[in-house]
């Protein structure tokens, strides 16, 4: 097949419900020439597909203090990092925070926790903030990413008012090994099933620029299409000082916009977020991720890396909204 037979093809798998493997595989390997048309690809099935930009603040309600050993995170034990560290913070701080992003303009307001699970006291305490948040703001979309889950805990934020809960593959069940040892990948597939069977909408996604290859990232893509997931959001790796992966190949600017329009196609209906990394890895290029099939961003700042200006972003995403459809 010809390279403009083979993105009219993409185009129309897309529209119709998702790229085929063997297309996705034939689209990695157009030449870089090629990427600026591919990416005009996802933006129109985007275009089709979703509307609007979805602006996303993350709360780190816990930091650091983590006994995985997820050989990208600053936040673990098994690694000597500079990053700060602090117990679950009170639950005025959470209700406090979503007062915040709610003034931001946020669209979805996700509370953040570091380590495996949170103790019954620690999760009481989040669901608590949960229900007074939903009260107090309702327009605001309630997220959270604390660990495992039971169906039990599930129910609970669901009914509480948290309506997507985060849980990241972060990359392809054969490379995952690779990036942690102290759980199984198994143990991530089962915490995403279990938030599809409670009824919230799944967030999960990876990072790339691990060391990963092609295979790997279309691996985690289309599990993803099989999970299920409603946000996919697609981190770029900062090397962290202290980490297993500080010294990491960066990742170019022209196979980061690649991954974010192969996952459109992969995954048409699905929220694609650019997430960690877009500052530092795409620099004058962010804006170029939304004309490349994200519909995503994260705003405020991340976890351990603070983010861009909220006036930079909020006219970034105005200029956007220029070539999306009304």
């Amino acid at each position: 097949m010809d390279k403009w037979g083979l993105l009219r093809k993409a185009q129309e798998e897309a529209l119709g419900g998702g790229v085929s493997r063997e297309v996705a595989e034939e689209l990695v390997g157009l030449g870089v020439e090629w990427t600026p048309l591919l990416c005009g690809v996802a933006h129109y099935v985007r275009s089709r597909m979703c509307r609007g930009v979805d602006l996303c603040w993350l709360l780190n309600a816990k930091s650091g203090l983590c006994g995985e050993n997820c050989a990208f995170c600053a936040q673990s034990r098994h690694h000597r990092t500079d990053v700060r560290r602090w117990e679950l913070v009170r639950e005025d701080v959470i209700v406090e925070a979503a007062r915040e992003a709610a003034a931001a303009g946020a669209h979805r307001f996700c509370v953040v926790t570091s380590g495996r699970r949170l103790s019954d006291e620690e999760f009481e305490r989040v669901v608590s903030a949960v229900r007074r948040i939903r009260e107090a703001f309702p327009e605001l979309a309630l997220d959270c990413s604390l660990g495992d889950l039971t169906p039990e805990r599930a129910a609970a934020l669901k009914q509480a008012g948290c309506s997507r809960y985060n849980h990241n593959l972060e990359t392809s069940p054969k490379f995952y090994p690779r990036i942690c040892t102290t759980h199984s990948f198994s143990v991530r597939v089962e915490n995403a099933r279990c938030v599809k069977s409670a009824g919230m909408e799944l967030c999960s996604g990876g990072i790339v620029g691990m060391g990963e290859g092609w295979g790997d990232r279309l691996d985690m893509a289309y599990l993803l299409r099989e999970l299920g997931a409603d946000c996919i959001p697609i981190n770029i790796l900062i090397p962290h000082k202290g980490t297993p992966l500080e010294g990491a190949r960066s990742l170019s600017v022209e196979e980061a916009l690649k991954t974010v329009a192969l996952f459109r196609l992969i995954n048409p209906s699905a929220t694609i977020k650019v997430a960690g990394g877009r500052e530092q890895k795409l620099r004058d290029f962010q804006g170029m991720a939304l004309a490349s099939g994200a519909n995503g961003i994260i705003i405020g700042g991340y976890l351990t890396v603070s983010g861009r200006q909220l006036k930079t972003d909020m006219e970034m995403i105005k200029d956007a909204a220029t070539f999306l459809p009304r």
